[in-house]
C-alpha cells in the first residue's frame, strides 16, 4: 500500500504568508541567489564570492560552512535546497588539483537546474586592494559585454544570458542618474573573460548634461571556461515564456508609422454625395445665380445664331 501524501494547510497567518510568497504569480519577485561554500575552497573562491555577495546582499543567501554538493554529478541536493529556500540562482566555489580556483554558476527553473557554467578564476585581486569608495548593496548595476565571442558559440551566448540573468539586479521601471553608480564590464579577448567593476561618478560639465568618469573599485579577475552543462532549446523556450495575462492582444485598425505615431481607421458606409448638405453661404448663392445667368446668355446666343442660319 502505497504512502499517501497529505496537504498540510498553514496554521498561522505567518505560514499562509510564507506560502503566498512562494506561489506562482504572473508578476514574479525579484529572483534570490544562493551562494554555497563547496567540500573544499580556497581563499580566492571564498573572497569572490563574498565581493559578488556584498552587491546582491538584499535579494541572496550565503552559506560559510563547506558542504558536499557537486552539481555536475548529481544536483538533487542543490534543487532541494533550492526549492526550501525558494531561490533561483547559484554559485558554488570549490578547489582541487585538477580544477583549482573554481566557482560555478547556474540558475534553475522550477526547482530543477536549467543550465549551469564552470569557470576558473585567475589574476584576482579582491576589493580591499583598491582602497577606494565603494557603492551600495542592491544598486541595479549596467552590465556591459565587449567582444565578438560572446556571439559566435552557443555556450559563450548561454554564458552571456547567464552572466545577465545573475548580475543584472532588481526589475525596475525607472532609473534615476543618480543611483545609476556601478557598471560591471566582461570583455571577452582569446578565449578569456576579463571581468572588471568600476563606480559611476556624475561630475561638473557646465552644460545639463553631467560628465561621466569611471572609478574601478573592484573585484578585479579573468575568468576561463571549463565546464557546461546547458538546457536544451525547448525547455529553455518553456522556462522563458509568457503567461496570457502579460501579453499584449493586437488591437484592430490601429498602427503606428516610422516616427511612432498612432494612426487609426475607421470604417464607414458608403456615402452618396449627391445629398450631402453643405453650408449655402452668400457668395456660394451668388456665384450660381451668375453662373445660371451666364448659362442662360449662353443658351439664347446659340439660338438666335442657329435661327439665322436657319434664314439664310
Amino acid at each position: 500500500m502505497g504512502v499517501i501524501q497529505r496537504v498540510v494547510k498553514p496554521s498561522t497567518q505567518r505560514g499562509k504568508r510564507a506560502l503566498a510568497d512562494k506561489a506562482p504569480k504572473i508578476i514574479e519577485n525579484d529572483k534570490k541567489t544562493l551562494f554555497i561554500h563547496g567540500k573544499k575552497t580556497s581563499p580566492i573562491g571564498r573572497d569572490f564570492l563574498k565581493s559578488i555577495y556584498a552587491f546582491k546582499r538584499t535579494n541572496s543567501i550565503y552559506y560559510g560552512r563547506k558542504n558536499s554538493i557537486l552539481p555536475f554529478e548529481e544536483g538533487e541536493k542543490l534543487e532541494r535546497l533550492s526549492k526550501t529556500k525558494d531561490t533561483s540562482l547559484f554559485a558554488l566555489t570549490s578547489h582541487s588539483k585538477k580544477r583549482p580556483n573554481n566557482v560555478i554558476f547556474g540558475r534553475l527553473f522550477n526547482h530543477q537546474i536549467l543550465d549551469m557554467v564552470e569557470l576558473g578564476i585567475s589574476d584576482w585581486r579582491a576589493l580591499e586592494t583598491f582602497c577606494k569608495s565603494k557603492v551600495g548593496s542592491g544598486t541595479k548595476p549596467c552590465v556591459l559585454f565587449h567582444g565578438v565571442g560572446f556571439t559566435q558559440s552557443p555556450e559563450y551566448v548561454r554564458l552571456k544570458s547567464l552572466l545577465l540573468d545573475f548580475f543584472r539586479g532588481p526589475q525596475v521601471t525607472n532609473v534615476s542618474p543618480a543611483g545609476f553608480e556601478l557598471a560591471i564590464q566582461f570583455t571577452m579577448f582569446e578565449g578569456k573573460i576579463f571581468m572588471r567593476c568600476y563606480k559611476i561618478l556624475l561630475k561638473k560639465s557646465g552644460v545639463d548634461v553631467p560628465r561621466v568618469e569611471l572609478e574601478e573599485i573592484g573585484p578585479s579577475l579573468t575568468f576561463s571556461l571549463r565546464r557546461s552543462k546547458l538546457a536544451s532549446d525547448d525547455l529553455l523556450k518553456t522556462a522563458c515564456r509568457k503567461p496570457r495575462a502579460l501579453m499584449s492582444r493586437p488591437v484592430k485598425n490601429i498602427s503606428k508609422n516610422a516616427l511612432g505615431t498612432k494612426l487609426g481607421r475607421v470604417h464607414m458606409q458608403r456615402q452618396d454625395y449627391k445629398d450631402l448638405q453643405v453650408r449655402k453661404t452668400a457668395v456660394i448663392k451668388k456665384a450660381k445665380k451668375e453662373q445660371i445667368q451666364r448659362r442662360k446668355t449662353e443658351k439664347n446666343l446659340a439660338n438666335a445664331a442657329k435661327a439665322a442660319n436657319l434664314i439664310k
